[in-house]
């Protein structure tokens, strides 16, 4: 962890607290300082990088802080740390939340069981484990360790981030990514004597692992960029198959080789009979083509089932020859069709299950489907056979979230969880025949949930639409406009907000804190009309949607201007960098993590380009230029303005949103901020965009944002 020492030229003075035991003169600090009344800042370096779009020219003074790769950047990182740890640590009750943060989320985790050749796996975290735990048992035998990704690595920062079983459950391929970057290693083992078997693949990204038999396996991956592996553009995937026992440098290219089959984003799977090879080819996050080879017959060509990216598809099951497909073509809440592989183009197919006005999200096991239906982001499930006809709807064991029913064919129990914002996650056992539910596992943490009330609102945003919102709290708060309160978003590529119990989020709520999830366009909770209505030229729906949003719970008396948070990662943190410059005046706390904030230049960095489905770009025309200018973050902080008290995080090694868009945000609101409000960022070492974080980190993190959260709208002690 982080050694938060205070050194001179970093003095901090908080307002209301006793006065620093060491003073310094504006001459005696070096780098140059700026204080905006109680907080002293480092003054960061200005350049003359001047670009130009459409004949108009923009200044990027802070350009050279994208080279991750530089002493003065990794500098400026020690620098701004030191400023903010040194803030965090005068706030009283920092640790309290700390170890309480500990103490919630100490508890016991056990995933659902999977059978994998003569085994049945499953994850395990004894509570603080940084990474949880793979274990396997033997036709119901002794439980033994199989993988410990603790082990790893001394910090935890190792993580295991996907693997896949060979046909037979003999041989196991799994990805590692090291602090958090998405450029991941995949090493096979024998599962019987647990010994690698072959050198480790190297410099694969956003890849699955797709077994063919026993031989070999599937896996994507970018050629390795010239310069920083971290932010340098990554433009063309391939996918390749790898035989055991050769050389990575061997591999044949299947897909993605030449200018014709040149994308951003190539997947591979294999059908579970071994007779199909599915490639999925995307230029963005949104949209696919999909192509077909007939593994029985050699050399065998691609058949195209969907040549254009306007749609999105993909192949959930087949017997034999008739594919079954999932798919939004003419169809925004998706349906399931089924197609000849011989003739697999969408004039050839047939409905199996027509689409409905909720949302549609497909899973297979035990040879039915079962069909997750979103219904304002809650949960419906039914089950159909292979003909399309309806078995049952399944009794969920309340309103929320329910994930899994997935399995092999020949299993006839399967497994689901269900929680929501207030009910930690309960795993349930399905009979497929009977289509009883039983439970297999409830969670063991220290939280009463009675305790709590969940409630789903809806309110108006700017142009009438409805937008639903879930406020949760604890039993009996007064509306009083007194309470603490985050208010989280997304907004984006797809995704949806369902509700999902969090040990974290459930220390807030202890504290009398409210927390608030809203719906918003850009998501993915009413299908591909509600997702388009949030992208490109319709962008600014999403802010207005999350400015009503905020205006709502404080029309409401769930909390006011002083008390309230806005909270958002990756698209979620350029969705609260864009309200707090455009609203500046409407929340105290600003609370932007790993986000994307420099608009003009998101599509320069790795894959970044790839998001232009949702956002467009700075180059693709002037109309789409002057839009993008006037909402991107980094480029509307105005001077003399005096912005939400702001904490930006980001990690050093975040290679998916770089973490420059955070480090020039920064730059550039501590430069122009007015007012009493601390502007700070947390830059986390050794860490990327998110998954795999250990434990330990996350607990850190998590009491120092609630932390600045509570300090900065008033609170003086817990």
């Amino acid at each position: 962890m982080f050694k938060h020492t205070l050194a001179c030229a970093l003095l901090v003075a908080l307002s209301g607290c006793s006065e620093p035991t060491n003073t310094v003169t504006q001459e005696e600090v070096k780098p140059p300082m700026k204080q905006v009344n109680a907080v002293i800042y480092p003054e960061t370096k200005k350049g003359d990088v001047v670009d130009t779009y459409f004949e108009e020219t923009f200044a990027d003074p802070y350009r050279w802080l994208e080279d991750d790769m530089s002493e003065e950047t990794a500098d400026w990182v020690k620098t701004q740390n030191n400023l903010t740890f040194s803030y965090l640590e005068q706030i009283p009750y920092r640790d309290k939340l700390k170890q309480r943060l500990k103490k919630l989320m100490n508890y016991e985790k056990i995933g659902s069981p999977f059978t994998e050749g003569d085994y049945t796996y499953f994850y395990k975290n004894d509570g603080l484990q940084n990474q949880y735990v793979l274990y396997r048992s033997k036709n119901g035998g002794e439980v033994e360790v199989f993988l410990d990704p603790n082990k790893f690595s001394d910090d935890g920062t190792t993580s295991m981030s996907g693997l896949s079983f060979s046909k037979d459950g003999s041989l196991l391929a799994y990805q590692i990514s090291e602090g958090g970057s998405d450029w991941r290693k995949i090493i096979v083992i024998d599962t019987h004597t647990k010994e690698q078997v072959e050198e480790a693949l190297v410099d694969v990204k956003f890849s699955g692992i797709d077994w063919l038999g026993n031989e070999g396996f599937y896996y994507s991956s970018y050629d390795k960029p010239k310069g920083s592996e971290l932010s340098a553009k990554t433009d063309q995937h391939k996918a390749y198959y790898h035989k055991l026992g050769t050389k990575q440098s061997t591999d044949n290219v299947v897909f993605g080789e030449t200018d014709a089959q040149k994308h951003r984003y190539v997947g591979a799977d294999v059908t579970h009979d071994g007779h199909y090879l599915i490639i999925s080819a995307s230029t963005s996050t949104s949209g696919n083509k999909l192509f077909i080879k007939d593994l029985t017959k050699e050399n065998s060509e691609f058949i195209t089932v969907v040549d254009n990216t306007d749609s999105d598809i993909s192949v959930i099951d087949n017997e034999g020859s008739k594919l079954f497909l999932v798919t939004n073509l003419n169809a925004p809440n998706k349906k399931v069709v089924t197609v000849d592989a011989a003739n697999p183009t969408p004039d050839n197919w047939v409905d199996l299950i027509p689409e409905t006005k909720n949302v549609l999200n497909l899973t297979k096991g035990g040879d039915t489907f079962f069909a997750n239906y979103m219904v304002d982001a809650i949960s419906k499930v039914k089950q159909y056979n292979q003909k399309g006809e309806l078995i049952r709807e399944i009794a969920l064991p309340g309103v929320g979230t329910a994930r899994g029913f997935g399995g092999k064919k020949d299993q006839t129990t399967l497994y689901y969880s269900f929680t929501n914002y207030t009910t930690p996650g309960t795993t349930y056992t399905f009979d497929v025949s009977t289509g009883e539910s039983g439970v297999y596992l409830k969670s063991a943490i220290d939280f009463n949930s009675d305790d709590y009330t969940s409630e789903q609102v809806f309110y108006t945003s700017k142009d009438g639409t409805k937008i639903p919102m879930v406020i949760t709290y604890k039993t009996g708060i007064k509306l009083d406009g007194s309470n603490p309160t985050i208010l989280y978003g997304y907004g984006g590529f797809n995704i949806s907000l369902t509700p999902s119990f969090s040990p974290i989020n459930a220390v807030w709520l202890e504290q009398g804190g409210v927390y608030a999830v809203a719906n918003i366009r850009g998501g993915g909770e009413y299908g591909k009309d509600w997702h388009n209505a949030g992208t490109k030229l319709q962008k600014q729906n999403v802010f207005d949607d999350f400015i009503a949003a905020a205006e709502y719970l404080k029309d409401k008396k769930y909390t006011s201007k002083k008390r309230l948070a806005l909270r958002g990662g990756s698209n979620g943190g350029l969705l609260v960098g864009a309200v707090m410059t455009q609203r500046p005046d409407l929340f105290q706390v600003a609370l932007p993590a790993v986000g994307v904030l420099d608009m003009l230049r998101y599509h320069t960095f790795t894959a970044g380009a790839g998001w232009a489905y949702d956002y467009g770009t700075s180059e693709q025309s002037k109309e789409m230029f002057e839009y993008i200018k006037g909402y991107s973050p980094l480029h509307n902080v105005k001077a003399g303005v005096e912005y939400p008290a702001t904490m930006i995080t980001t990690g050093d090694h975040d290679d998916r949103v770089v973490p420059s868009h955070s480090f020039k945000f920064a730059a550039e609101l501590q430069a122009k901020q007015t007012g009493s409000n601390p502007t700070l960022i947390r830059i986390e070492t050794n860490a990327g965009h998110g998954a795999g974080t250990p434990t330990s980190k996350t607990i850190e993190q998590y009491a120092d944002i609630f932390g600045f959260t509570l300090y900065n709208m008033g609170i003086e002690s817990l």
